[in-house]
């Protein structure tokens, strides 16, 4: 088995694959951290005050956030990659492990998240779509943009993340889901539609109200995770997993109110794409003829910096560049312009023959690429025009002064420091048996650590064998929980046990909370609302913090009263209510989590009615909480 995996990964790491995938991944990675991090700068106070607005225990929190959001950006448009991933993968573990962000307030994908980027540490997440790429072109920047050929990388950096970041999570998760009733049914998805707590502001009663529907999707889920990590890597199955996958996670993302978890899931399918399909998407959005030749001078350094950076973000390549002193006088509407003329400016051609100079040929350039075309459209307004024709006749001017020696011909390409260069090209090349012997190694290690959380959780704890009460299993069950706390941290590795039946189990009670307006009306507070949905934008974490710890099927009395203190602090100053003198109101009503299907539950939920079973106040910024402590038997 060693030796077979020593061969394959050998097999495996020869072959290529286009890097488009990786950069989008990349990107689309940098964008869902991102979004978050604004959600973080929305919640601040609710989340990491011990109360909100009024006992700031951590002041600097907002600086961090926005640090990590500027670093997060870097990762977004691949710059300084080795730097960036690095930054954004120590702020996700300061944040999820050292904050409130992992007791109180788990987003459901944090720790995925960390796995995630802990990958894209050795990842080439720089060769495609990013800032990188381009300033290792203009390090040397008369070498022709034509000469750059499309980057291409190990096709192992595609199928290493994708089967322990999805396929060791699904095989995890399975395990866990055997032990739920309502899975072992067939409403694995469907149970969790039906609670008020979960459900997004999309009615899918159409969709819940198809048994026939529902157990098809649950047990399609069951046999999807079962297998995935035996099979998504083979090309007649990658397509079916790559289609499953993505219905399964843009449903969640759609249906249910943790959105995060969703986009982050779906993020990972961009390296499940078949490579044929990027080379057939490239070949198909790339222009077939140019619509703009632009001329320049190509002993100018400038010049050939301008037209590589132009060249870079031309993704559909439908400009062309063109050395002005070669190919100018092959163009009779450019036989007007004298050769000195047209080296002290840009000059383009479009395909109707007109000739634009200077700023003009700026504005076709933007709006002949296409998604630029907006910013192309603004450089025209007269004002704006009129101050980008001065700018740009300061700089094109000022660099007719500047005369190019030999030694700036000579320039040194900007050197590739990332991890999978040094790992995945370097060392392979120089040492190919110790790479892959070194590779298999770490991935049987990693291999062990899923086992050890998967057969810890996954069975021993779910069949409730008592292997921490054993003298002889007692100290392997302390050395299993250690290991997966180290793997947990760094790499992202946890049991997946999500809603599954001792979550759901005596979930038969919700609660809402009103507040008594300055007119004597009773309003409700825009965090639960009528039907007993949690509103936008409280979803992710914030949900999680009131769905999953405030209200449980045994609710605890300080941990209501905690949670309750924040929220009512937290939407008592944003929607401007003077809390010392509001008068709050807890209510509840009853609601049903059954494990066989019934038509239409989601409704009934909704349906249920309102009572009023507790109060809460302030008095000088100290809260005042009032309920019964029979709540669990009301």
């Amino acid at each position: 088995m060693y030796k077979t995996l020593i061969a394959k990964f050998a097999q495996l790491h020869t072959k290529q694959a286009p890097a488009t995938g990786i950069g989008l991944f990349r990107l689309l990675y940098g964008l869902v951290t991102l979004q978050e991090i604004f959600f973080l700068l929305y919640f601040n106070h609710l989340i990491f005050d011990p109360i909100p607005y009024i006992d700031v225990e951590f002041p600097t929190i907002t600086f961090f956030l926005c640090l990590w959001a500027v670093i997060s950006s870097f990762v977004v448009v691949g710059y300084r990659y080795s730097f960036s991933m690095l930054g954004n993968y120590i702020f996700w573990i300061v944040f999820v492990n050292f904050t409130t962000m992992q007791r109180d307030f788990d987003g459901g994908f944090d720790i995925f998240m960390i796995g995630s980027g802990f990958f894209l540490l050795f990842m080439p997440g720089d060769r495609a779509f990013s800032l990188d790429n381009l300033r290792r072109k203009l390090s040397t920047p008369f070498t022709p943009y034509q000469s750059y050929t499309k980057p291409t990388v190990s096709v192992l950096a595609y199928l290493l993340p994708v089967a322990i970041c999805l396929g060791f999570l699904y095989f995890d998760s399975s395990i866990h889901k055997m032990f739920a009733q309502h899975w072992r049914n067939g409403l694995g998805s469907w149970l969790p539609a039906t609670q008020p707590y979960y459900v997004s502001a999309l009615d899918m009663s159409w969709w819940l109200n198809n048994e026939l529907l529902e157990k098809t999707v649950g047990y399609t889920i069951l046999v999807f995770q079962f297998t995935f990590i035996f099979m998504f890597f083979r090309r007649q199955f990658r397509v079916i997993y790559l289609c499953l996958g993505l219905c399964l996670h843009l449903g969640i993302t759609l249906s249910l109110n943790i959105y995060p978890f969703g986009l982050g899931m779906s993020v990972f399918y961009v390296l499940l794409v078949p490579f044929s399909w990027w080379r057939s998407i490239g070949k198909s959005l790339t222009a077939k003829q140019p619509a703009l030749i632009v001329f320049f001078d190509q002993q100018c350094p400038l010049c050939n910096r301008t037209v590589l950076t132009l060249n870079h973000f031309d993704i559909f390549s439908r400009v062309v560049f063109k050395n002005a002193q070669q190919y100018a006088a092959q163009y009779p509407a450019l036989s007007g312009i004298s050769g000195d003329t047209l080296l002290t400016d840009l000059y383009a051609l479009d395909t109707h023959n007109n000739v634009y100079s200077g700023v003009d040929t700026y504005s076709q350039i933007l709006i002949k690429m296409g998604y630029l075309a907006p910013i192309g459209y603004i450089l025209k307004l007269p004002v704006i025009h009129h101050i980008a024709v001065k700018k740009y006749r300061a700089i094109a001017d000022s660099r007719l002064r500047v005369a190019c020696t030999s030694e700036c011909l000579i320039s040194e390409k900007l050197a590739d420091n990332t991890l999978y260069h040094r790992i995945f090209e370097q060392f392979a090349t120089k040492k190919p048996k110790a790479f892959t012997r070194k590779l298999t190694n770490i991935m049987v290690v990693i291999l062990i650590l899923q086992l050890n959380s998967s057969i810890h959780y996954g069975l021993f704890y779910r069949l409730d064998l008592a292997i921490e009460k054993s003298a002889f299993s007692a100290p392997i069950s302390q050395a299993s929980n250690a290991l997966i706390m180290v793997s947990q941290l760094f790499l992202g590795i946890t049991p997946h046990a999500l809603y599954l039946h001792d979550h759901f189990a005596g979930y038969d009670r919700i609660l809402a909370i009103t507040y008594t307006d300055k007119d004597g009306v009773e309003r409700w507070l825009p965090f639960v609302n009528e039907q007993g949905r949690i509103l936008a934008p409280n979803w992710g974490r914030v949900h999680s913090m009131w769905a999953n710890i405030a209200v449980t099927p045994t609710i605890n009395h300080e941990r209501i009263k905690k949670f309750t203190m924040k929220v009512t602090a937290f939407w008592g100053k944003n929607i401007g209510l003077d809390i010392n003198h509001t008068q709050f109101h807890i209510k509840m009503k009853k609601i049903d989590a059954p494990t066989e299907w019934v038509y239409d539950q989601l409704h009934k939920n909704f349906a249920a009615q309102w009572t009023d079973v507790g109060s809460a106040s302030w008095s000088d910024d100290v809260f005042l909480f009032n309920l019964p402590d029979n709540i669990n038997a009301l």
